[in-house]
This record gives structure tokens, C-alpha cells and sequence, in this order.
């Protein structure tokens, strides 16, 4: 069945998530929005209206948040309900039912989907491959009645075009240096309901008097509209809001002020030269696709420009500026590599899933000893003895993110001052996945995991507590880069 309507989305970035087939006399096809959700250049939603048109039947988009996810704060749920009420407006007048659903009570939620597919024809959804998306897919999977299909929309290659994990970012680039002109004209569409699609039809009744859909007062985000959600209220909503028209202001904001100082700047805490888009990537409010498009429009660029070389070397490939070459190898090589360690790894955030050089060493120096130990609410409040440490923790407690050269830096400090790896380990999880907006992210256990020497390579001289991991200290940092007005900023508190 599944060939026989007309499909503009790659076979590559479609999974089918059960084995069960599509019913052509069924009321409705669904998209379920988990992790792309935004409604421009989003393959999932692309495939969906090709299953509308190709069976004559309506679309619904249902998108839908739970409370009892781990971490569920007013700082996540801000900003994904910003970008619920995003998409409403977006699919305001299309011929499309949009089913926005925030979960009132833990577990009220359970069996919406169920329901809108018990007469459904084809369900498709996100494929995303961490937190706890794979396994809520899964047991849906088994639950609905008909097939669901995971469409990959995460990056500009499909993660299913490599059939292994890559150790290091040198060796995934050889990869993408390969095989990204057989993708990089696989461009989702900036409007996939743009085509003509079925008028929608009411859904059952029931459905609405046992999940009531969100009010405009809680999408719209008032002061007290999270109050009564059973989530973690003392992880206050971050200054910046979420959504594709934040989105859009982000990426426009990098590209006219910061993306020409980017390959100088980025790593300078003071110059704030980075993108800002990782949040805004991370919850599907902006596509790789779209941030990759724009960039290359600015830079006059087209595909004939790329022969790309086999080298695996870092610029000097994409024949664009240095600062957009900068740019495009975090975009692409390191975020897509974290996508493509998740997609082959189930245990990506465990220890075990460190390279062996690196478990051997870390545990071989775990006995040694600390200088400094902290406990994870000293960690989380930003009391230790380094100012800068403290201004990157009260920076991700303030707003949600750290500097991204900081950010490594305040992973090996974690380690350095905890009792042994595997509790630097929990307790990088713990501060990055509740406080900042793009954690339970690829990225996030990228990032992470290369404190630990994942992505990485033995370093010399060996050191009591790192061994051959990398080393990087506070003192060596403020030597590189300019830090006063950083810590004058965060001044290690929270204010």
C-alpha cells in the first residue's frame, strides 16, 4: 500500500514502526507531532499530506504534551506550548484539523491516540532516536491498529544512510564529505499543504469531552497559564520564548549581526557570536534544512559550487565564507553525528557506551584524589569556589544555556570534582537535561559524553583524575578568551 500513493519523502527517512497496513476506507490520516513540531519543511507532516491526497481522506495533526515526562518544567513546557500555539496559527484556515492536547493530570493523556486511530487509516510521527521518544513510539506502535510510519526530519542526511556509528567527527565527515550531494537536493517542502488536501471532517465527539483541547489562554501563555500542570514549577520558564516565529527572529538575527564574526568570535564567552538556534532545533521549531537554505541564499551558493574531497577535513569544501564553512561543519558534522550515535546506539547515555580507551582510563584514576567534591545541589546552585564555573552554571539556571565553549569547560570541571566518573556522568545529565532548553537532545549526550572522551582522542601527559581524557581548566580558559563582563553578567549566583 504504501507504494501506491505519490511520496516526495525519501524511503530513506521513513521507518515503519509496526507491521500492521493501511486501512484505504479508514475516516482519517494523522500526523503525530512529537519532535518536529513546526509546520515548514517538516518531511513527517510532507508525508502525511501525501497519505491525505493519495487515500482522499482528512488530515489531522494532533500534538500533544504530557506532564510526566522526566524533567517536565515550566521551562520545557513554555517553550513547547509556544510552539503549539505557533503551529495553530500556522494551520489557522488550511484543510487541516489541528488537535493541540496539553495533559492536565499525569497520565490523562493516555490512550488520545488510540482513540483518533481506532478509525484511522495511516499514522505518521517523528522519528527521533532519544529520551523517551523511541520508547512512547513504540508502545504505540503495538497499540494502534493500523501502520504508523517514523519519519526522520532531524538533518540534511537521513540517519539511516549510514549503516554504523562513527567514532569521531573526522571519520563521520569522511562520510558526509561522501555522500551529501545524494541528499542535499532532498529538500523537504517549505509548505507541504500547499496542494490541495481533503476538507476536514469532524472528529467523535468523545474525544473532545474526555481530552479537551488547550485553550487559547494556556497556548497564548500567561503569567500563571502552567500553574496547575503537575510539572516542576521551580524551573522557571526562560527569557526566550519558543516557537517558529522566535525561531525565524533567531536565525535572522545570526545571519544579519553575528554569522560574519562567527569563525573569530564563536568561542568568545563576551562576543556573543553564536546562533541561539539549538533550542529552537532541538524541539522541531526550525528545520536543519531551512537554517542550511538560508545560509547558503547569503552565501550565493549552489551545489554545482561543491566537489567535495574525501579528507574528512574540517573547511574548505562547501566554497563558501570561513565563518559559514564554521558553521555548517557544528550543523551538520556535529549534530548530525550525535543523531547518528542515538539512532545506533540505544545505551548512547550510558557509561557503557564510552569508547574503551576512555572507560579504562577514567576508572583506572577514579580513586584518585579531589581536591574539591560537590554535591549535586552545590553543582545546581552554582557553589563552588571557580567564579567562572559558577557564571556558566547561573547562566544555564537564568536562561536555559551556556556558552558553547563553557559548556565544555563546565562538563570537565564536573568531572574533576565529583567523586568518580560515573557520578560526573549522572550529575552532567541531571544539570543539563532539567535546566537547559536543548537537553534530552543527541546533541546533549554529544556534548556530554565528549567531557569523557567520546569523539575524542588520548591526550598527554596523563593526569590524575582525566587520565588521557582531555584536560581544560578555568585558569587556562580566562588566558584564551576575554571573560570579565561574562562573569560580571552571571556573577556566579542567581539573581
Amino acid at each position: 500500500m504504501t507504494s501506491s500513493i505519490k511520496s516526495r519523502v525519501s524511503a530513506l527517512r521513513i521507518r515503519a514502526a509496526n507491521t500492521r497496513s493501511v486501512q484505504p476506507d479508514g475516516a482519517r490520516v494523522i500526523y503525530w507531532m512529537i519532535a518536529s513540531r513546526r509546520v515548514r519543511f517538516n518531511f513527517g507532516l510532507q508525508r502525511a499530506a501525501d497519505w491525505s491526497r493519495g487515500l482522499g481522506l482528512p488530515l489531522v495533526v494532533l500534538e500533544a504534551l504530557r506532564s510526566d515526562y522526566r524533567w517536565a518544567s515550566d521551562r520545557l513546557h513554555r517553550f513547547i506550548v509556544d510552539g503549539m500555539a505557533d503551529t495553530a496559527a500556522a494551520l489557522e484556515g488550511r484543510n487541516v484539523t489541528y488537535y493541540p492536547y496539553v495533559e492536565p493530570d499525569r497520565g490523562a493523556g493516555s490512550g488520545l491516540l488510540e482513540a483518533l486511530a481506532a478509525d484511522a487509516a495511516v499514522v505518521v510521527t517523528d522519528d527521533f532516536p532519544t529520551f523517551f521518544l523511541p520508547t512512547m513510539v513504540a508502545t504505540a506502535a503495538a497499540r494502534v491498529p493500523v501502520l504508523l510510519e517514523a519519519v526522520d526530519s532531524n538533518g540534511l542526511l537521513p540517519m539511516a544512510a549510514a549503516d554504523r556509528e562513527f567514532a569521531t567527527a573526522y571519520s563521520f565527515r569522511r562520510f558526509v564529505q561522501k555522500n551529501i550531494l545524494d541528499h542535499i537536493t532532498e529538500i523537504p517542502l517549505e509548505d507541504p499543504l500547499a496542494e490541495e488536501l481533503p476538507a476536514p471532517s469532524p472528529l467523535p465527539a468523545v474525544l473532545a469531552q474526555r481530552w479537551p483541547e488547550a485553550t487559547g489562554d494556556l497556548l497564548a501563555g500567561g503569567a500563571d497559564s502552567l500553574s496547575s500542570l503537575p510539572i516542576d514549577h521551580t524551573v522557571a520558564a526562560a527569557p526566550v520564548r519558543g516557537g517558529s516565529s522566535a525561531a525565524d527572529a533567531a536565525l535572522g538575527g545570526f545571519l544579519d549581526h553575528r554569522l560574519g564574526r562567527y569563525v573569530d568570535d564563536r568561542n568568545r564567552p563576551e562576543a556573543e557570536a553564536t546562533s541561539g538556534l539549538s533550542p529552537y532545533l532541538h524541539f522541531g521549531h526550525i528545520s536543519s534544512h531551512e537554517v542550511f537554505l538560508e545560509i547558503m541564499l547569503r552565501e550565493r551558493w549552489s551545489p554545482e559550487d561543491v566537489v567535495p574531497p574525501t579528507n574528512g577535513r574540517r573547511a574548505g569544501w562547501w566554497s563558501v565564507s570561513e565563518s559559514a564553512e564554521a558553521f555548517l561543519d557544528q550543523l551538520v558534522t556535529w549534530r548530525e553525528l550525535g543523531f547518528n550515535v542515538c539512532s545506533h546506539r540505544p545505551d548512547h547515555g550510558r557509561w557503557e557506551s564510552l569508547p574503551d580507551w576512555a572507560a579504562s582510563t577514567l576508572s583506572r584514576h577514579a580513586g584518585d584524589r579531589r581536591e574539591f567534591l560537590y554535591t549535586l545541589e552545590e553543582f545546581a546552585n552554582a557553589a563552588t569556589h571557580d567564579p567562572l564555573w559558577n557564571a556558566a552554571q547561573t547562566q544555564l539556571l537564568r536562561e536555559g544555556t551556556i556558552h558553547n565553549y563553557l559548556r565544555m569547560l563546565w562538563g570537565k570541571k564536573i568531572l574533576e570534582w565529583t567523586s568518580e566518573p560515573r557520578e560526573a556522568l549522572e550529575v552532567m545529565i541531571e544539570l543539563n537535561n532539567r535546566y537547559a532548553l536543548d537537553g534530552r537532545d543527541p546533541n546533549s549526550y554529544t556534548g556530554i559524553f565528549w567531557v569523557l572522551g567520546r569523539h575524542d582522542r588520548p591526550w598527554g601527559p596523563e593526569r590524575p583524575i582525566f587520565g588521557t581524557v582531555r584536560y581544560m581548566s578555568s585558569a587556562n580558559t580566562a588566558r584564551k578568551f576575554p571573560v570579565r563582563a561574562y562573569l560580571d553578567r552571571y556573577n556566579g549566583r542567581e539573581k
